[in-house]
């Protein structure tokens, strides 16, 4: 088994602060969480939980945030939000697929190579199809009812 490096993680849903799963998941496991944005994305809603969705090329994008794991966390925290996004290695019933992608922080405009959980083919092919984008690309902003 090949051993995934030590990313921060790309969060745009229900692990951001003030979210359900943030404190459930990521309280006291974090060095630094940090506004950020992802290009080349689009969100949907799933409901109840977001999807981003890779557009390469559409001119996209998904804000959230990006959260640096304690050292001694790094471990149970992938294996906790792997369990919790239903992703697999491999696994054709992935909901969401783990990708290395590069994501942009707001303060500064660095470039970061984090972990995100992006919509697996078979769910982005349904949710491009008859899915209810995000058209702001923040999961956090008001939203008019569905």
């Amino acid at each position: 088994m090949t051993l995934s490096p030590r990313l921060p993680f790309f969060v745009y849903g229900t692990l951001r602060p003030g979210e359900p799963n943030h404190d459930r998941f990521l309280r006291g496991r974090t060095l630094t969480e940090e506004p950020a944005r992802l290009a080349g994305a689009v969100l949907y809603d799933g409901p109840g939980y977001p999807y981003a969705v890779e557009e390469r090329g559409a001119g996209g994008t998904v804000h959230g945030e990006l959260v640096t794991a304690r050292p001694e966390e790094y471990p149970s925290l992938l294996a906790a939000l792997d369990r919790l996004e239903e992703f697999a290695v491999g696994d054709p019933r992935n909901l969401y697929d783990r990708v290395a992608r590069e994501v942009v922080r707001e303060c500064d405009g660095t470039a970061v190579r984090a972990w995100v959980y992006v919509a697996a083919p078979p769910v982005a092919a349904r949710l491009r199809a008859r899915g209810r984008l995000i058209a702001s690309g923040d999961w956090a902003a008001p939203r008019p009812p569905a």
